[in-house]
């Protein structure tokens, strides 16, 4: 894949409905300044983690990437764990995806069942994924297209009518500056408000790590991944802060987290036609999006752990065009399985995996934070010059350490919200069975292969070879 495709795919699983009909959500909470704070630190967030990203995907450029990474430098069990917990939590984000979509198409087709669409995008993602690397590149280089466009779009027309250029429906002066000098622009909720909100901010952020999974199918990944990650970190840290900046400036607060969405309520009071349904097909594209890049991200997770003798090695196996195909359909098939608890049990376990998609992506980025640390560590104890690392993350240990504590502290920070502290009522006994079910089965299977009567096996089978 080339720089165009991978900086799109990082954009891909960052920019979904989250962003879309989340974020009044944030203005709600936090209040306009609150808000813009959230995805500055967020964004900041976002930082730390690719450049440690960066400067693995850059040395060892693998696909299943950090995952890899945690199992050399800090452990072969966690590295299962964290590879199964990050599986697991786009397989079901997948699933969640399709659902959506296939809501979001009853506004057009009523008369058509929701399954029917979940089954003709599921198949459709299913063959771009299928057919090759850079199919599911091209394809996600125009789903991500046309988010941007959107967003891109909004901000002009917002930023008009923010400073009087362009008139709004009901008459009114243009706003200005007075969403942020009035007495409820800084935190009308206190601190509790802006870190709930934070939460979810950089919940929104996730999703560029991808470029690292991709990495090992990337053209010259030297020079295409160190650009990708400064074109991916600051557009989209930009994109962000000046679509909520025009969006906290034109939505009274109170009003931001009742509405569908904030940007449908913009278009609508500058008087764009057909407002709902524009935002109803950017966000349909969006969710598409996600999943793409989700299914994509998953499958190549089953292969990384396939390739370390942790998992049945017909999930490594490739097509003729490099993918591996078996670790698609089981990823696809959990995918269609989640849907299924959509409608059977819809009050539990569908809540159960909505929670550990979330923590998947969290748990992926303090693993990026923690196997640089410890490469970096690893590296220069070996003997390693730092003049040899094409790509360095600056002022380490600092940084990275930073990057770790505010993502453990994300983490952690579940526990304080209701809502999402089942995220971790799922997410912990789920990591202590893949330990658990790590060193009872997997490792004693992995030591026997190492063994040399094994290997002396292994050689003079050309079957086993």
């Amino acid at each position: 894949m080339k720089s165009r495709h991978m900086f799109m795919i990082s954009l891909g699983g960052v920019i979904g409905t989250g962003f879309f009909l989340g974020s009044g959500y944030t203005i709600q909470q936090a209040g306009p300044i609150g808000a813009i704070l959230s995805y500055l630190v967020g964004g900041f967030i976002m930082y730390l983690t690719m450049a440690c990203l960066g400067e693995l995907s850059v040395h060892m450029p693998v696909s299943g990437s950090f995952q890899t990474y945690t199992s050399r430098f800090i452990g072969r069990g966690t590295g299962f764990t964290v590879g199964w917990i990050y599986w697991l939590g786009w397989a079901v984000t997948v699933a969640l995806e399709l659902l959506a979509s296939g809501q979001l198409m009853q506004r057009w087709f009523p008369d058509v069942g929701v399954w029917v669409w979940c089954l003709v995008f599921g198949v459709l993602l299913f063959l771009l994924n299928a057919l090759s690397a850079r199919s599911f590149g091209e394809t996600e280089f125009w789903f991500s297209g046309i988010k941007v466009s959107a967003i891109l779009l909004f901000i002009i027309l917002g930023a008009g009518a923010m400073f009087g250029f362009i008139p709004m429906n009901s008459g009114e002066s243009a706003p200005l500056f007075s969403a942020f000098t009035n007495e409820h622009s800084w935190l009308p909720n206190g601190w509790t408000g802006l870190i709930l909100t934070m939460i979810t901010v950089n919940f929104s952020f996730q999703g560029t790590e991808l470029i690292g999974i991709a990495a090992g199918e990337s053209e010259d990944p030297e020079k295409t991944i160190p650009r990708t990650i400064r074109m991916a970190v600051w557009r989209t840290f930009i994109f962000f802060c000046l679509a909520i900046f025009v969006l906290a400036a034109l939505i009274p607060w109170e009003q931001a987290g009742v509405v569908e969405s904030p940007f449908v309520m913009v278009f609508d009071a500058i008087g764009i036609p057909y407002a709902a349904d524009i935002m109803n097909f950017v966000i349909l594209t969006a969710l598409l999006s996600v999943a793409n890049s989700g299914l994509y991200a998953a499958t190549r997770m089953l292969w990384s752990l396939s390739r370390e003798n942790s998992l049945n090695p017909k999930m490594g196996q490739v097509n003729r065009r490099g993918v591996p195909i078996n670790s698609l359909l089981l990823t696809m098939g959990i995918a269609f399985l989640s849907l299924l608890c959509s409608v059977f049990a819809a009050d539990t376990v569908f809540v159960w995996l909505i929670s550990l998609a979330g923590l998947g992506a969290q748990v992926g980025w303090i693993a990026i934070t923690a196997s640089q640390l410890a490469f970096r560590r690893h590296y220069s104890k070996n003997g390693g010059k730092l003049e040899d690392l094409a790509y360095r993350a600056p002022l380490y240990p600092y940084l990275p350490l930073l990057g770790l504590i505010l993502n453990i502290s994300v983490l952690v920070s579940l526990a304080f919200d209701s809502e999402q502290r089942i995220a971790l009522y799922c997410g912990v006994p789920f990591a202590i069975l893949c330990y658990l079910y790590y060193y009872l089965a997997v490792k004693p299977r992995q030591d026997k292969r190492n063994t040399p009567e094994h290997k002396l096996d292994k050689s003079s089978n050309p079957e086993l070879a």
